[in-house]
């Protein structure tokens, strides 16, 4: 979780779709260049421990865009492949 939020502060979009699952991946991503990330705030998780193949990460994403400050809240659903974890999906408040 918290590489991808990197990987969005830096607009890494090569690595955000390679820890995107395949069948819910989009074809193409293209980030908000006015949209500046600032900060994380992991609020909950459940799952994603040694030798489960599930997650869920609640989670508020601050940012700011065009001046003014926003908040992304999100529960996002992981899924481990191969011993990598993958971003499944995500349901906003």
């Amino acid at each position: 979780m918290r590489s991808r939020y990197t990987a969005f502060a830096v607009g890494d979009t090569g690595y955000l779709r390679r820890t995107w699952h395949p069948r819910t991946r989009p074809r193409r991503l293209a980030l908000e260049p006015e949209q500046v990330w600032t900060r994380l705030e992991i609020l909950s998780r459940s799952g994603g421990v040694l030798f489960t193949t599930h997650g869920i990460v609640e989670f508020a994403a601050h940012y700011t865009r065009r001046g003014r400050p926003g908040v992304l809240h999100e529960h996002s659903r992981f899924v481990r492949e191969d011993g990598v974890w993958l971003y499944f999906d995500g349901t906003e408040d």
